[in-house]
């Protein structure tokens, strides 16, 4: 297909549902299949427990691995002074590993279905809704080894604000489907997307407050102070600092709780990011089966 012509897929005037249409068609068609998204959930874990070894123990082990890389690197050969390291990282790796694995399975979701799409007439929406659901499983077993760092490593950090986890979790969900919606969508047509995401992700997680956290943001905002701002336009930046807040606390171990202003504010934007997603989606899900 030409480059005229895949612009042409995104750019048709035949006439077409408008924006509240295409949402509610959205709506219905996830609502009307959620027993196939379902399946899918469970054979998306399933093949993939069974495609190593190790299965699904890898799922716990992984982000164990990932916290030891960056407490080498961070802690021992750059001399970082950051308290309980290890759990400052973790609370990062975790919530990030989840995102990433949920943006690789969506980018990939209609693509590698192009015999099913050409075959049969079905809502393309629930492809990229499945794993994204799917990949919530990451985010589950991650809990895993952050129970085992807290109970044997970390007692003095356990308070009542991991209770909230699942709240900051449900706001970074949206976020994360809507993200997902777009990248599945946008690869029919631009296989480059797959390529491309690997490194801007791996950019994203470096200006995240990951391995520094939202302090030494502050610290160099002092001398730049219109970079503190940029910063804080990073959905990660709310969701590392309410994330590390519940599980790790403060630099002297007291408590602290999400960032609850954020965290609204994010949940706003997300809700319309995935709404506008959602008609993008549907907007040009006409155009798969002839791009495919």
């Amino acid at each position: 297909m030409t480059t005229s012509e895949t612009h042409a897929s995104f750019s048709s005037s035949a006439a077409r549902p408008g924006p509240i249409a295409l949402l509610r068609q959205a709506v219905a068609d996830i609502r009307s299949r959620r027993q196939l998204i379902g399946y899918l959930v469970r054979a998306d874990a399933k093949k993939k427990g069974s495609d190593t070894l190790l299965g699904n123990i890898w799922w716990v082990l992984d982000p164990l691995l990932q916290m030891l890389v960056y407490v080498v690197l961070v802690s021992v050969i750059l001399e970082n002074s950051q308290p309980d390291y290890p759990l400052f990282i973790f609370a990062a790796i975790l919530p990030w590993k989840w995102f990433v694995s949920s943006v690789g399975d969506a980018i990939g979701s209609i693509t590698t279905q192009d015999r099913l799409i050409k075959q049969l007439k079905f809502p393309k929406i629930v492809l990229p809704t499945a794993t994204t659901v799917a990949a919530i499983l990451h985010f589950v077993f991650g809990l895993i080894p952050l129970g085992c760092l807290l109970l044997l490593l970390y007692r003095d950090r356990i308070s009542g604000n991991l209770v909230f986890l699942p709240v900051i979790a449900a706001v970074q969900f949206l976020f994360t489907l809507a993200f997902a919606y777009v990248v599945a969508a946008v690869n029919v047509f631009y296989r480059d997307v797959e390529n491309v995401s690997r490194h801007a992700l791996r950019m994203w997680f470096y200006l995240s407050p990951a391995l520094y956290g939202a302090s030494a943001i502050d610290r160099i905002a002092k001398s730049h102070p219109t970079l503190i701002e940029v910063f804080k336009l990073n959905p990660f930046y709310v969701l590392f600092t309410s994330y590390r807040n519940v599980i790790y606390g403060s630099t002297t171990g007291a408590p602290t709780g999400p960032d609850w202003s954020g965290l609204l504010v994010l949940s706003g934007v997300s809700l319309v990011f995935l709404a506008l997603a959602t008609i993008l989606f549907k907007r040009v899900e006409p155009a798969f089966a002839k791009v495919l």
